[in-house]
């Protein structure tokens, strides 16, 4: 939700007007448990009036509400159950951090004709909701595909899910700036490029809430600078304002703009030193006023928000704390307000946000199911999970071994998460379905099986190893005409990877194969950018990431050709992590403590201090600023056929127009994801080109055509994407001077143009 334009470049606050009475004569009638949804009894109740906007009916529903009723909004579990009135919580008081003690307290039952609301956490799959949920790829291989129509589908079939199992508000997507791929959640976001990862959210989260009949609601989360796990709850992310605005909020602004967020969860971390989820700048300045959201704002769960702290987290912009009360129980807000450190408008504001969004998303008015369907996954949403395994995937090398012919008699299949047969580890290929979320089955259709199947429909045979014994998996590819070759690593939220090379010897055995058969292919399940010694020694490379349930048919379509590989990476792969921006230099990852140390000492307490001092040089433009060559450049990714560029035409008048020629110059269609790129100005300091917008384009074996990206006034305001971060004006600004423009299959671009803005 954003506000609407006052003025270019500016956005008007929106202020909560004198609430609404009730009108003489209108009768409250209580919905009984308040559980399961709304009842025709509520007709005459004024919030529930479809004919007046959210706005209105917000308001008449707080000047119906007492002072408690209105602090029932501020936290989850009292917002989302209107008829509980007891509640036991743990609340901090003056015990050192980290000590609670369980209070009890009773609370008046929300006002009637409320709904029953349920969060559910959802990286890709609906989570504590058991089995009968569809496990759909990581987002990391969502943002692979660069499409957007792909993200709104995926959104789709997640809110109806959701809504199926009784859940009605999505924690998720998630954005992060990808500065470190050995982040415990680098699969669970949609890559380093602010541009693309703000659309994909955007197009995501409008998918979420596309079905009125089924409404659901998307939260973006965690804003913001959460980039690691490693006392994520515990450290101070220091990163200057440009940097602050030009990589890690953009993307938010971006989805919020392009997108239908009702909500922002803020995250553990400090930024610049003060807790995100009570932070004035981020929540207050940057997302309220600038950005311009208009949604309401939730904590992660247990997330530092002091309701001591100066200025209180309430008045800084914090809505809600996530789960049951902890910081903001009741007797504290009213404790607050005696002091006048807080006053009840504020309690209004925040109610007021959230109650306008739930309203605006439809969950006043649709009634929540009685009760969850045990089996939501449809052949239809099954069908969409191989597809965003298929079109996720991206092919980093090929030289001549894919697809597989049909002279390809004998197969080898090796590594332990090729199979459902764990080996040594209980790996197997469920482990690598989603990333290690709590609270998500998932049984994988095992690759091995997908490629027996499709290799005996050809009159071929396969053979298994689960690559334990290298001896043994050696002489099972050398038995066989090509090898295919599992290599993999896990991560997940709690703890970053100490690494991103691959996991159980993943290395040796990748490198034992090649040494028994040369027409080898490398399979890849990895959250993110991994590290390849052996690349110069296999002949190709395909990296599936976390493909979800449908993995194995995903898998054999890809390696036959079935399906033509069409994913383009979303990070920068690195040749070794000395290329890492955070590299040899622990003040800027892991971060350190005031003593210089890395480690914790014992019951040391204070915020492990991360300096962000690579600023804007993140991702493909630390490479590029730094002269480094990585193993595979941001967008990077082949198919089986290729494409030739030319005839690069650059027209900017209010909009912004660039056309070129496209042709298919191979003997396959394909789908080719052309890049453009913009370099600003010298004056505008910017450490190299930034993704200016993207086309796929399917072709034909010799076929042509005219590829035109048009990017209008609003588009290129909207987005910043011809300005940078102005921190003497405290504005963005659109870069005088000649601009570079660069067009190509990859940030290695072939064709190259300019225009000028005077």
């Amino acid at each position: 939700m954003k506000l609407p334009r006052s003025a270019p470049g500016r956005r008007v606050a929106l202020v909560v007007a004198a609430l609404t009475v009730l009108a003489p004569g209108v009768q409250l009638i209580a919905t009984g448990t308040g559980a399961a949804g709304v009842r025709d009894d509520c007709a005459g109740v004024p919030w529930m009036d479809r004919s007046k906007s959210p706005e209105r009916r917000a308001r008449a529903l707080l000047a119906a509400s007492t002072l408690d009723q209105k602090l029932r909004w501020l936290d989850e579990h009292s917002a989302n159950d209107p008829a509980r009135t007891t509640f036991t919580t743990a609340a901090p008081r003056e015990l050192p951090p980290g000590e609670f003690v369980p209070v009890t307290f009773t609370m008046p039952p929300q006002v009637p004709c409320t709904p029953a609301i349920q969060y559910t956490d959802a990286p890709s799959a609906i989570a504590g909701a058991g089995a009968g949920v569809t496990v759909f790829p990581a987002n990391v291989s969502l943002s692979s595909s660069w499409d957007r129509a792909l993200a709104y589908e995926k959104g789709v079939a997640m809110g109806h899910e959701a809504w199926r199992k009784q859940r009605n508000v999505l924690l998720g997507p998630g954005i992060a700036g990808g500065r470190d791929p050995r982040s415990g959640r680098t699969s669970e976001y949609l890559g380093e490029d602010p541009v693309l990862s703000g659309l994909m959210a955007g197009a995501y989260s409008r998918g979420v809430g596309a079905n009125d009949a089924e409404p659901v609601q998307a939260q973006l989360k965690h804003f913001v600078a959460n980039e690691q796990e490693t006392d994520r709850n515990n450290s101070s992310s220091n990163v200057d304002g440009r940097t602050l605005r030009e990589i890690y909020t953009l993307p938010y602004e971006i989805a919020i703009d392009r997108g239908d967020v009702g909500s922002v969860m803020c995250s553990y971390n400090q930024v610049n030193h003060d807790w995100a989820c009570g932070s004035q700048q981020l929540l207050g300045q940057i997302l309220k006023r600038e950005i311009g959201f208009d949604g309401w704002v939730v904590s992660d769960f247990g997330a530092r928000h002091y309701l001591t702290d100066d200025p209180p987290s309430l008045k800084a912009g914090l809505d809600q704390e996530l789960n049951a009360w902890r910081y903001w129980t009741p007797m504290a807000i009213k404790e607050q307000i005696a002091h006048g450190r807080l006053s009840e408008a504020d309690v209004d504001a925040a109610a007021y946000r959230i109650v306008r969004a739930h309203i605006a998303s439809g969950l006043f008015d649709v009634p929540r199911l009685s009760a969850p369907d045990a089996d939501v996954s449809t052949p239809q949403s099954q069908a969409l999970a191989r597809r965003l395994a298929e079109q996720g995937s991206v092919l980093l090398k090929n030289d001549g071994a894919l697809p597989l012919s049909r002279s390809v008699r004998k197969i080898a299949v090796i590594g332990p998460t090729a199979a459902n047969t764990p080996a040594t580890g209980d790996i197997d290929a469920s482990s690598v379905c989603l990333h290690t979320a709590p609270n998500i089955p998932c049984t994988a259709k095992a690759p091995l099986d997908a490629i027996t199947a499709r290799a005996q429909a050809g009159g071929a045979t396969v053979s298994y190893a689960d690559g334990t014994d290298l001896a043994a998996a050696a002489a099972t590819a050398a038995a066989a005409d090509v090898a295919v070759v599992f290599g993999h690593y896990r991560e997940g939220e709690f703890a970053d990877r100490p690494n991103i090379s691959l996991d159980a010897g993943g290395d040796a055995l990748i490198a034992a194969v090649t040494a028994a058969n040369p027409r080898t292919v490398v399979v890849l399940q990895t959250g993110g950018p991994v590290l390849m010694p052996w690349i110069g020694s296999v002949r190709s490379v395909l990296e599936v990431w976390y493909a979800g349930e449908e993995m194995g048919p995903a898998i054999a379509s890809l390696l036959w050709g079935d399906t033509a590989p069409s994913g383009k990476l979303t990070h920068s792969f690195p040749r070794s992590e000395a290329d890492l921006p955070t590299a040899g230099d622990p003040r800027r990852y892991p971060g350190t403590f005031s003593d210089g140390s890395v480690v914790r000492p014992p019951g040391n307490t204070e915020p492990r201090q991360v300096e962000y001092g690579e600023g804007l040089r993140v991702g493909y433009r630390w490479y590029a600023a730094q002269d480094i060559e990585p193993l595979f450049p941001f967008g990077h990714g082949l198919t089986y056929t290729t494409f030739a560029y030319d005839r690069l035409r650059v027209t900017a008048h209010r909009d912004l127009r660039v056309s070129f020629r496209l042709t298919n110059t191979g003997r396959r269609a394909g789908t080719e994801t052309a890049q453009v790129y913009v370099e600003l100005p010298p004056s505008a300091n910017e450490p190299s080109k930034r993704l200016l917008g993207w086309e796929k384009v399917t072709l034909r074996p010799g076929e042509s055509r005219t590829v035109r990206l048009t990017l209008s006034a609003a588009d290129l305001e909207d987005l910043h994407l011809l300005q940078y971060w102005n921190t003497g004006t405290g504005r963005w600004t659109t870069a005088r001077g000649v601009h570079q423009v660069s067009v190509g299959t990859s940030f290695d671009t072939s064709l190259r143009g300019r225009f000028v803005i005077r």
